[in-house]
C-alpha cells in the first residue's frame, strides 16, 4: 500500500499547483485599493462654463506624478496644465486652460494607492452640451497583462518562500532539534530562501511597469528602477533583501554548526538562533505590514503589529507542516520523525490556529467594516473562501491530532521493546567479554575446552565463514549468483583480507538493514494515517496561500462600500440587478468572405468599467479573423457619444477589452465596424440597456 504514495503526492501536488496558478490568473489586474469616492465636474455631468480645474477625492491617498490625471478634449487634446497637486490629503487637482470650448470631455487617471496598488479609471463630463469625442475610454488597466500576471506570481511564490522558510527553520529548532541534519528538510528550508529571494527580486525589477506602462521592455529600464527605490514599496523590497541575507548566515548556523553540536551545546545555541531567527522573520513579515494593507486606513498603528503576528502565525502552522510532511514522507530510516517531534508541531500549530482565529477577526472587521460586506463585495467573497479553507485545515488537522495520539501510545511500546532487546544482547555480550566466548549458551568450562573453542586461527576462521555465509544470503536477495556467495565464503574462510570485499558486504548489510528498518516504520499503521491526513492539510493550504494573494489585490470591502455611498450613481450601478448583454449582429461587406456574425458580449453591462469580448464567426458557425474590428457606444439621447473602443486581437475571431468606460446609465447604441479586407467593410448596431 505504502508503494503507490509517492505517485499520490506527485499528482496531488501538481493538481494543487495548477489550482493555485487557475485562482492567480483568474484574480486578473490588480483591483483598485483607493477607490474614487467623490469628483469635481463630477462623472456624466453637463456644467454651464468651463471649470477652472478638475478635482478628485480618493478613499485614501495615492502617488502621483505629472502624467497620472489628464484631461482630454473631444479630439484628445490635453487641456490640463501643470502637475496635479493634494489639497486635502485624498483630493488631488490639476489646473485647466482658460476659454475651453464646449463639448465633452474625458478625464483619465493612473495612481498608484497608498498601499501599493496601481489604479486607473476614466469617465466623461461636458461643457455646455455633450458632443461626439474621439477619446477612447479604453486603455490598459493597472497591473494588467503580462507584467501584471508575473507580479502576481511573484507575490504568491514570495509568500510560499517565507512561509516555508520560516516555518521549516520553526520546525528543526523547536519540534524536531535532529533535522537539523536530515537532507530533505534542508533542502526544503533552502528552498524557501531562494524562492522567496527570486521573487523579491522578480518584484523589485517589475514593479516600475506595474504600476505605469505594464509594458514587458520597461522592466529593465533603470530609470523606472531608481524611482521605485524612492517609494515605500520599493524600501520594503530593498529592506526584505537585506534581511534575507541575515536570513541566510541564520540558516547557514542551523543546518551547521548547530547540526554538529552535541545535546547539551545545541541547548546553549538554541536560545540564541531562537532570539535572532525571531527578530528575522519578524522583520521579513513586517516588509509586507509596512507596505500594504496595514499600513493605511483605519488604525493602522495597531493594524501593523497585528497583521506581522498573522503572518509569523501562518508561516509557523502551514510552513511547519510542509517540514512534516516531507519529514514524514523523505526522512531516512536512520532517522525517522519521532513521536514527541509531532506532538510539539501539534502544539505548535494550536497556538498558530488560536493566534490567526484573534488576528483574522481583527482584520475581518477593519477590513469590512459591516456585515453586509461578506456578500455585497468580491473582498468579502474571497474572505468568505478563505475562512471555510481555513476550517477544513482545522477540521484535517483535528484528524491529525488523534493520530499524533495513537502514536505517541505506541511509542513507548516500542521503545520499551528495543529497550528489552538491546539489554538482552548487553547481558550476552557481557557474558562473552567476561569468559573471552561468543556463544550464549556454553558455560566457561565448556566454551574454554581446545575442542569447542579450536585456536585463535580457527576461531578467526570460524567468524569469517559465518560472516561469508551471511553475505551469500544478502547477495542473492539483491541479484547476485550463489556462486558468486561461494566465492565470497572462500575468500573469508582463506583469510584473504580483501579489505574492500568486506567494505562491499558492510554496505550491503547496512543497505539491507535500513530498508527493513524503512519497512516497518512504513507499515505502522499510527505513521501512516498521519502521513494521509498531514498530506491532505498541504494540499488545502496550498489553495489557501493563493487565496490569500488574490484576497491582498482585492480591494478592501470597507473601501468599496465608501466608494458607493459617496457616489450614488455607481452604486445603483453595480446592484445584483444588471448582468451582462449578449449582441449578435450579422453583417455583409460585400467582397469575398464578407459575410458572418459579430457577437458583442459586454460583462456587466452597468455604469463604471466594463469587460467586452467581441467574437466573429462565419455563416457556418466557425471562428475566423479580420483585419480591423472597432466598437463605439453612443446614447442619443442624451447626446453623448459615440465612445470609441479599440479591442485586443485575443485568438482566432476573438477580441477583448477590459475597463471600458460607461458614464450613465440608459439605452446606449452599440456599433461595431467591421473591415474584412483593405476596401470592404459595413458597420452594424444594435441597441441596449446598460445600467
Amino acid at each position: 500500500m505504502t508503494q503507490t504514495i509517492a505517485p499520490r503526492v506527485r499528482t496531488l501536488v501538481l493538481l494543487l499547483l495548477a489550482a493555485a496558478c487557475a485562482l492567480l490568473a483568474a484574480a486578473g489586474p490588480a483591483s483598485a485599493h483607493a477607490a474614487l469616492t467623490g469628483s469635481d465636474p463630477q462623472q456624466g455631468a453637463v456644467v454651464d462654463k468651463a471649470p477652472a480645474q478638475v478635482s478628485l477625492t480618493f478613499s485614501e491617498s495615492v502617488s502621483m506624478d505629472d502624467d497620472s490625471l489628464r484631461i482630454l478634449d473631444p479630439k484628445g487634446k490635453r487641456v490640463d496644465e501643470g502637475r496635479p497637486s493634494g489639497t486635502g490629503g485624498t483630493t488631488y487637482t490639476v489646473k485647466l486652460h482658460a476659454g475651453l470650448p464646449d463639448g465633452t470631455y474625458t478625464v483619465t487617471y493612473q495612481v498608484v494607492s497608498a498601499d501599493s496598488h496601481p489604479v486607473a479609471g476614466a469617465y466623461t463630463f461636458s461643457i455646455g452640451a455633450p458632443s461626439e469625442t474621439s477619446v477612447s475610454v479604453y486603455s490598459t488597466d493597472a497591473g494588467g497583462g503580462a507584467v501584471g500576471w508575473l507580479y502576481g506570481l511573484g507575490r504568491y511564490v514570495s509568500y510560499a518562500g517565507f512561509t516555508v522558510l520560516v516555518g521549516g527553520a520553526a520546525f528543526v529548532l523547536v519540534c524536531w532539534p535532529r533535522g537539523s541534519g536530515v537532507r530533505p528538510v534542508q533542502r526544503l528550508v533552502v528552498s524557501g530562501w531562494l524562492a522567496l529571494t527570486a521573487a523579491t527580486l522578480l518584484l523589485l525589477l517589475l514593479r516600475g511597469s506595474y504600476t505605469s506602462s505594464g509594458k514587458f521592455g520597461d522592466v529593465f529600464d533603470l530609470s523606472l528602477l531608481g524611482e521605485v527605490l524612492q517609494t515605500k514599496p520599493g524600501a520594503a523590497l530593498v529592506s526584505r533583501l537585506l534581511l534575507l541575507a541575515a536570513a541566510a548566515l541564520f540558516v547557514a548556523v542551523l543546518f551547521g554548526a548547530y547540526e554538529k553540536r552535541e545535546d547539551e551545546e545545541k541547548r546553549d545555541l538554541t536560545f540564541g538562533l531562537a532570539v535572532g531567527g525571531t527578530v528575522v522573520a519578524a522583520g521579513l513579515a513586517a516588509t509586507w505590514a509596512m507596505s500594504e494593507h496595514a499600513s493605511v486606513g483605519l488604525q493602522a498603528g495597531i493594524a501593523m503589529p497585528v497583521d506581522v503576528v498573522h503572518l509569523l502565525a501562518v508561516a509557523a502552522w502551514l510552513g511547519g507542516l510542509t517540514s512534516l510532511l516531507v519529514a514524514l514522507y523523505r526522512a531516512p530510516a536512520e532517522t525517522p520523525v519521532s513521536a514527541l517531534a509531532v506532538r510539539r508541531f501539534s502544539r505548535v500549530a494550536f497556538g498558530s490556529v488560536v493566534a490567526l482565529v484573534v488576528t483574522g477577526t481583527y482584520q475581518s472587521w477593519r477590513q469590512l467594516g459591516s456585515w453586509t460586506a461578506f456578500t455585497d463585495t468580491r473582498y468579502g467573497q474571497l474572505l468568505l473562501v478563505k475562512i471555510a479553507l481555513v476550517a477544513v485545515l482545522v477540521g484535517i488537522a483535528y484528524l491529525s491530532r488523534r493520530w499524533t495520539a495513537r502514536l505517541a501510545e505506541a511509542a513507548p511500546a516500542v521503545v520499551r521493546q528495543r529497550e528489552g532487546t538491546t539489554e538482552e544482547q548487553g547481558v550476552g555480550a557481557a557474558v562473552g567479554s567476561k569468559t573471552g566466548k561468543t556463544e550464549k549458551t556454553g558455560t566457561p568450562e565448556k566454551a574454554g575446552t581446545p575442542k569447542e573453542a579450536g585456536t585463535p586461527k580457527k576461531a578467526e576462521a570460524s567468524g569469517a565463514a559465518s560472516g561469508a555465509a551471511k553475505a551469500t544470503s544478502t547477495g542473492a536477495g539483491s541479484g547476485e549468483s550463489a556462486d558468486t556467495g561461494s566465492g565470497k565464503a572462500a575468500a573469508a574462510v582463506t583469510g584473504s583480507g580483501d579489505s574492500r570485499r568486506a567494505a562491499q558486504l558492510a554496505r550491503q548489510r547496512a543497505a539491507v538493514d535500513a530498508a527493513r528498518r524503512k519497512r516497518q516504520r512504513d507499515a505502522d499503521p499510527q505513521r501512516f494515517g498521519l502521513r494521509r491526513s498531514v498530506l491532505a492539510e498541504a494540499g488545502v493550504a496550498v489553495v489557501l496561500l493563493a487565496v490569500t494573494t488574490v484576497l491582498t489585490q482585492t480591494e478592501p470591502g470597507r473601501t468599496e462600500e465608501e466608494a458607493k455611498a459617496a457616489n450614488p450613481s455607481s452604486a445603483a450601478a453595480t446592484s445584483p440587478a444588471s448582468g451582462a448583454v449578449t449582441l449578435d449582429m450579422p453583417f455583409d461587406t460585400g467582397g469575398q468572405n464578407g459575410k458572418g456574425v459579430v457577437r458583442v458580449e459586454l460583462d456587466p453591462a452597468r455604469v463604471g468599467a466594463n469587460d467586452l469580448h467581441l467574437y466573429v464567426e462565419r455563416p457556418n458557425g466557425d471562428a475566423f479573423d479580420i483585419p480591423e474590428v472597432k466598437v463605439a457606444f453612443t446614447q442619443k439621447a442624451k447626446d453623448i457619444g459615440p465612445l470609441p473602443v479599440v479591442p485586443d486581437h485575443i485568438t482566432t475571431g476573438h477580441w477583448s477589452a477590459s475597463g471600458v468606460q460607461i458614464p450613465i446609465a440608459g439605452d446606449w447604441e452599440v456599433a461595431v465596424t467591421v473591415r474584412t479586407s483593405g476596401i470592404d467593410q459595413v458597420t452594424v448596431s444594435k441597441n441596449a440597456q446598460i445600467g
